[in-house]
């Protein structure tokens, strides 16, 4: 992290310098721990330059030119949601910074840092990648300008962008710049965006199974995360070119491997068009079958090549088994990284979600193929961290994106290599879907028998849709690994929400919550479900919200969190929030739109809170429902709110008035214990 500690390596030189918006901790979590040590591990020098001041570029020059190039990342979330709120207010703390202070990078971070790379040291090789980078690969909506933005290719302009998980991709440019490629020469690579110019020819694109990137193979013989069948729904997507070519019309003879999306300047202006964009882009991440993806701005283009090939078992053990000392880099000192207070003793068994929920970008970064770890690597790892004198004997958790996908695929890979269902889940289980839980029940208890462990815990958000199905794997969740509180995801009651969701109906939640509470009760145990719930989302009224309110008091919950709706770039549901249509569907969409509504909406998640009453009181007018307003036990609030000093009435002695002139004598001060003036409560 700092020249002196380069010294002390006996380098004379770095080959790569990982720019990071995040502290730099040597924990798998992390991007740059898990990027810098793999190409470490390949033999290569990597100095990390964590959240550098950006307001000029001599912190690029910091480890003097890099041989082979920078590799730019703003960090492991998008800068704009570690920033800023739903309510497009500032946040006050960052859980990637020390102390959690805000202000240690700047907003769309991938943009400044790229471009003071190329200040620093004009003519080296810039890679951008990361979640920012990833889902801002083609023209996207932006919540807090209020706007469809250029592709972050055309508007940070790093040579190339490395979208989705990083490790394969980036060590095969590495190593091809290494060997003295041009840069130009990569755009063949799997995983890789980039600009073509106005004066360039289209490459050539082969998409062979066989030479799926550098180093690879196509790994369609094994299991996969993908669902069955060639399409979503009744829903085929033709191989014909959709949109235009910009400026430059179409690409000339069509070629089934590439498909050209609406131009940039189409989207910006034709709702419509930016839904038809976003449709065939999702359709698109299936890497056994997806091809690649040409998008005008202006008389340039972007072209996003296919997704990289899934790790493979012995691939992702091999990354996991780097030797990680799980800690922050020593110059923070004491000031701790709260994003690293919660990871800290945690194991990652798998990455990958095949769920396909419209609000989560978790499958256009790290793709829709579940892969799992082996239980020999997983066991290594926590006897690693029992090496550490800090370590309790405490897992404090053991999953993944969800904690129950372990090692669950399609049971027919042939199938997978053509399949463009967005979700093996919804709106209905695939029935090709290998959704056995036994592999997982035997890891869990391997993880329980370790010596050197105590507890395990399950912290992730499990699957109830899959969970529910295997009452073995809910014993044994109940019994040895919820610490007291399990996280859950229902997101809403409402059918039509749910369905805009992608999500499960409340049927399979509330199944789930029964054989929960029933296998509690035979266990012995007081523990509780803690549902996580959104306001806000596309399709939501103040009708849908009411109903989950009504849910919560019936069951007697109280939520103590509630989720607001937040559009990040090239999610499904920011699609249908920019343009109010199911890009999937075509389907008109209710938005919720004003931070009134937004408010109200939110209110009713939180409708017990006395300070909420008035909130309440309104929304169940506009809804129509003042029949649950009253003393009856259905009721939601009180005709009156209770008399509570949350509420901002000021008690009864506050409230008398004042004799104009007149000020009242202070009591006699009487002296306290050890001489000092009495405090309240002596």
């Amino acid at each position: 992290m700092t020249p002196e500690e380069v010294a002390q390596r006996g380098w004379d030189g770095v080959d790569v310098v990982f720019v990071t918006g995040d502290a730099y901790v040597d924990h798998p979590s992390f991007a740059a721990a898990i990027l810098g040590r793999w190409l470490e591990h390949a033999g290569y020098r990597v100095a990390v330059l964590a959240q550098p001041d950006w307001r000029s570029c001599q912190p690029w020059r910091a480890f003097g030119r890099p041989r082979v190039c920078f590799a730019v990342s703003a960090g492991n979330m998008d800068s704009m949601v570690n920033h800023y709120t739903a309510n497009r207010k500032v946040r006050n703390d960052d859980a990637y910074s020390p102390g959690g202070r805000i202000g240690r990078r700047p907003d769309r971070a991938t943009l400044a840092y790229c471009q003071r790379a190329r200040e620093a040291y004009p003519g080296v090789p810039i890679i951008a990648g990361g979640v920012e980078a990833s889902l801002r690969r083609i023209a996207h909506y932006d919540y807090w300008s209020d706007k469809v933005r250029r592709s972050i290719v055309m508007d940070a302009k790093p040579d190339l962008v490395v979208h989705g998980m990083g490790e394969r991709t980036l060590l095969d440019i590495v190593r091809r710049l290494a060997a003295g490629e041009a840069v130009g020469a990569l755009r063949d690579l799997r995983g890789v965006a980039y600009r073509l110019g106005a004066s360039e020819t289209l490459p050539e694109w082969k998409d062979k199974c066989a030479t799926g990137s550098a180093s690879a193979e196509c790994p369609a013989s094994q299991g996969t995360g993908m669902a069955s069948g060639t399409q979503y729904g009744d829903e085929e997507i033709s191989p014909v070119h959709e949109g235009t070519g910009g400026a430059s019309g179409t690409l000339g003879a069509s070629a089934d491997d590439t498909i050209v999306l609406p131009a940039f300047e189409e989207v910006a202006a034709d709702r419509r068009a930016f839904a038809r964009m976003t449709r065939v882009a999702h359709l698109e991440t299936n890497p056994y079958c997806a091809r690649r993806l040409v998008q005008y701005h202006g008389r340039e283009a972007v072209v996003v090549n296919p997704p990289a090939w899934p790790l493979s078992e012995e691939e992702i053990d091999a990354v996991y088994d780097l030797p990680f000392t799980r800690k922050a880099h020593p110059s923070y000192g004491s000031e701790p990284i709260p994003a690293l207070e919660v990871v800290r003793d945690s194991i990652q068994i798998l990455r990958g979600c095949f769920g396909g929920c419209a609000f989560c970008s978790l499958a256009a970064h790290q793709g829709r193929v579940v892969q799992s770890r082996s239980p020999e690597s997983i066991l290594a790892e926590i006897a690693r961290m029992a090496e550490d004198p800090d370590f309790k004997g405490t897992l404090s958790d053991l999953g993944g994106p969800t904690a129950n996908l372990y090692r669950m695929g399609c049971s027919r890979p042939e199938v997978a290599r053509k399949c463009r269902r967005l979700s093996c889940l919804h709106p209905t289980i695939c029935r090709l879907l290998q959704a056995d839980h036994g592999p997982l029940i035997r890891l869990m208890k391997a993880c329980r028998k370790h010596p050197a462990v105590r507890r395990v815990f399950i912290a992730s958000g499990v699957r109830t849709d899959l969970a529910v199905r295997s009452p073995a794997y809910v014993e044994q969740l109940v019994r040895h690994h919820v610490g007291g509180h399990l996280k859950v995801a229902p997101e809403h009651v409402d059918p039509d929400v749910l369905r805009r969701m992608k999500k499960p109906p409340i049927e399979s939640f509330e199944a789930f919550c029964r054989r929960f509470a029933e296998t509690s009760r035979r266990a012995g145990k007081r523990q509780y479900l803690v549902p996580y719930l959104m306001a806000g989302h596309p399709g939501t009224t103040l009708a849908s919200m009411v109903r989950v309110a009504e849910f919560l008091k019936r069951r007697g919950w109280r939520v103590e969190q509630v989720q607001e709706f937040l559009p990040g770039p090239f999610d499904l549901a920011t699609c249908m929030y920019h343009t109010g249509i199911d890009p999937m569907t075509g389907e008109q969409v209710y938005v919720p739109r004003g931070q009134r509504e937004r408010r109200l909406q939110k209110a009713l998640l939180l409708f017990d809170r006395p300070e909420n009453h008035a909130l309440v009181r309104e929304a169940l007018v506009a809804a129509g429902r003042t029949d649950l307003i009253g003393r009856g036990p259905g009721c939601l609030i009180a005709d009156r709110p209770a008399r509570s000093r949350n509420m901002g009435h000021s008690p009864p002695s506050a409230q008398r008035a004042k004799t104009p002139g007149k000020r009242r004598p202070r009591p006699p001060q009487r002296p306290g214990p050890r001489g000092r003036r009495p405090k309240p409560g002596d």
